[in-house]
């Protein structure tokens, strides 16, 4: 005969319901399984279509077949991807805490318009034609932007309104000195064209190798940031009261985000909504905690580039479209939907 245990006893032997941590712990598991999966995606399918048999050959044999070398520039690229997509996830989601803007990206302080408006001057009155030569040249004319944007957003004194105030009017000065150039020198708009939509389509084992240091820098400055950013989005008076060092952290905040951006828009060009979208997505499930936000963002801002990138190569067959263009087309409508839910949720 069976004799139902009491309500205590069956109360302390229920097994205990998960914690939000260990829920968020085991999202970020997922999250680098799909990075995964998108990453083999990336690999195996192109504009080009290769038996799997040929992929899998490529990946572990250098015979310098046609095969093999397709194999080799795929994994250039995705590698970029995978550096240029935690990159600018990362320095959208310190942008946002920065500015407390949940719609900002890392074109708000000016950054993709100092990279832009450096590589077309190198073309124009240099003379680079070369990728190598645009990576230098687009990392300078980021920092360049980005410590002139915390010099007149005030320096020490900077609140999150100049800093933007002062990246979007040097943004649009740098943009209109860039088309006034392109139109006036032919040959620019030709070299640029490709350039200023964003792709991942010229990745070389010599780009990555330059940038990758600028990456690994930023990312460790960023991640360790995670706390005193926490403390700077509760506002400046609970900032201080939380022993938080406001220029100190506003500072390295500019830095590791002009670094990010500036080397994925060095090798890559300037690609939009990828930080924007990622950062506030993430949010949604993770709450306002920057020490899960940024981490989730690292993982999940490559899955959508190289996602919109194997997309772009797919639906352009037997040419490709460009990563840049596919963000674009997808970020135009998830920005207005985006917008339209915070107005919303204000009324």
């Amino acid at each position: 005969m069976l004799v139902d245990s009491p309500p205590e006893q069956r109360a302390e032997t229920a097994p205990a319901p998960p914690t939000r941590r260990a829920i968020r712990v085991l999202g970020l598991f997922a999250s680098v399984a799909l990075l995964v999966l998108v990453a083999l995606a990336s690999i195996a399918i192109g504009a080009k279509s290769l038996p799997l048999g040929d992929v899998w050959h490529g990946l572990f044999h250098d015979t310098g077949t046609y095969a093999d070398v397709v194999v080799d520039d795929r994994i250039s690229r995705t590698v970029l991807g995978l550096l240029a997509g935690a990159a600018l996830g990362l320095s959208g989601a310190v942008l946002q805490a920065l500015t407390r803007n949940p719609l900002a990206d890392p074109g708000l302080l000016g950054i993709n318009a100092g990279a832009s408006a450096a590589v077309v001057t190198a073309i124009t009155y240099f003379g680079v034609t070369s990728l190598s030569g645009y990576v230098w040249f687009a990392f300078a004319g980021a920092a360049v932007v980005g410590a002139l944007v915390w010099f007149l957003g005030g320096s020490r004194g900077a609140t999150p309104v100049r800093l933007a105030l002062a990246g979007t009017a040097i943004s649009a000065a740098l943009y209109g000195y860039l088309q006034a150039v392109m139109i006036m020198d032919d040959a620019a708009l030709s070299k640029m064209r490709f350039w200023t939509v964003g792709s991942l389509a010229s990745a070389t084992g010599s780009t990555i190798t330059q940038v990758a240091p600028f990456f690994a820098v930023g990312t460790v400055v960023a991640l360790l940031l995670a706390r005193p950013l926490n403390a700077v989005a509760m506002g400046d008076d609970t900032a201080r009261a939380l022993g938080a060092n406001l220029n100190r952290t506003r500072a390295l905040a500019m830095l590791s985000a002009t670094v990010l951006c500036g080397a994925a828009t060095a090798a890559c060009g300037p690609i939009v909504f990828v930080g924007l979208m990622v950062p506030h997505v993430v949010r949604s499930f993770t709450g306002p905690d920057l020490r899960w936000i940024l981490p989730y963002a690292t993982i999940l801002s490559p899955v959508l580039l190289l996602g919109a990138d194997v997309l772009g190569r797919l639906i352009a067959r037997p040419a490709e479209l460009q990563v840049g263009i596919v963000t674009a087309i997808i970020g135009g409508p998830v920005f207005i939907y985006l917008v339209r839910r915070r107005r919303t949720t204000q009324l």
